[in-house]
């Protein structure tokens, strides 16, 4: 019986995605108990650790900064097209779920995960130690993204917070463009600028004394963490309205459930760039926080924007006051955490406190 358990255990990371991906089918546009949403949660919770496993198996494959742009991306293009779902079932409703989600996925990123990675990583030498080059590239990226997209449409002369179509179209472009250039500059111009560097600021080994695997398992990887990312984002939706009908109980704003949704979709890289963390390759940690925020706005908005010549409704792409200022906040934050190329356990309790004011803010507007 423990030769049995024991194949059991070490194949849980196969066979949990395809279970989620059964939940979901079985789960997918019901009203669903309450034993059931807890049991398809149990089933997200499952894939999200088995789409972590499968990410760090291509990683390793691959090297950086591949492995971690491999995540980022295929997060990104599953929740676009969740997006895209949900506004094309909702109209209206939904018109303000694109920078809902987006402004989401940057708080979450450059203060929820890049906070949580440089205090895992000063707790355990001291200080956490990265590449400055490379960390402040991507941030002055993500600042100019969402800038464009998101501050720009409340000073313009369209009525409202929404680009007219011109607009959006350059938005668009401009967006691609710059996600474009950014990975060219990531994987080939300047690959070392986002490699993980010792506590002396050398480069480290590709991946520390284990050989990577074969060709055949990062393949056999590849395809289970997009089964993994789908089941994630999919019984996300699921159990979407429990919890819309549960933050109206509560008596809670409609954006919270978009902040609950965007959290359960990141939940990957999180834990991916916690663990990279514990093993002092904080720059991998950053890679993914700030290439999954750059993602998130330089993918996402391109989608919408393509999308909403069929979509019915506004488009409402501007942040209000407040989100403003926490945007404004974290980039001088961040910048002041970057340029030193190394950070201690305040750089990171800043920025989770500013990731905190956020969901605060979120519950209490």
């Amino acid at each position: 019986m423990r030769a049995p358990s024991r194949v059991l255990a070490a194949q849980w990371t196969t066979v949990v995605p395809v279970v989620a991906v059964v939940a979901l089918i079985f789960s997918w546009g019901r009203d669903l108990p309450v034993l059931a949403v807890v049991l398809v949660a149990l089933c997200l919770a499952g894939a999200v650790l088995a789409a972590v496993h499968h990410a760090e198996v291509i990683a390793h494959r691959v090297g950086e900064p591949f492995g971690s742009l491999v995540l980022a991306v295929a997060v990104t293009v599953i929740e676009v097209a969740l997006i895209v779902t949900l506004m094309a079932d909702g109209g209206s409703k939904y018109s303000s779920l694109a920078r809902d989600t987006v402004f989401a996925a940057v708080m979450i990123t450059c203060n929820g995960i890049v906070g949580l990675s440089l205090l895992v990583g000063a707790v355990r030498r001291g200080v956490a130690v990265f590449n400055a080059e490379g960390s402040g590239t991507a941030l002055s990226a993500v600042a100019a993204l969402a800038t464009l997209t998101m501050v720009l449409p409340r000073f313009t002369k369209t009525p409202g917070p929404e680009f007219s179509g011109p607009q959006l179209a350059f938005a668009a472009i401009a967006s691609l463009c710059l996600y474009g250039l950014f990975v060219a500059v990531q994987t080939v111009r300047h690959r070392d600028y986002f490699l993980p560097v010792t506590q002396e600021g050398e480069i480290q080994d590709e991946e520390g004394h284990a050989p990577p695997p074969g060709r055949r398992a990062a393949l056999f990887s590849l395809g289970l963490l997009l089964v993994a990312l789908i089941a994630v984002v999919g019984n996300a939706k699921a159990i979407s309205p429990a919890l819309e009908s549960g933050v109206a109980s509560a008596g809670l704003p409609h954006a919270v459930v978009g902040v609950v949704i965007a959290l359960l979709v990141l939940l990957p890289e999180t834990l991916a760039a916690v663990r990279a963390a514990r093993r002092d390759r904080i720059q991998t940690s950053l890679n993914l926080g700030l290439g999954s925020a750059m993602a998130s706005i330089g993918l996402t908005i391109p989608a919408i924007a393509l999308a909403s010549v069929w979509l019915s409704g506004p488009l409402l792409l501007g942040l209000g006051a407040t989100h403003m200022v926490l945007l404004a906040l974290t980039v001088v934050v961040g910048a002041l955490t970057i340029v030193p190329g190394r950070a201690t356990l305040m750089q990171g309790g800043i920025h989770l406190a500013i990731f905190a004011a956020f969901v605060f803010l979120a519950v209490s507007p």
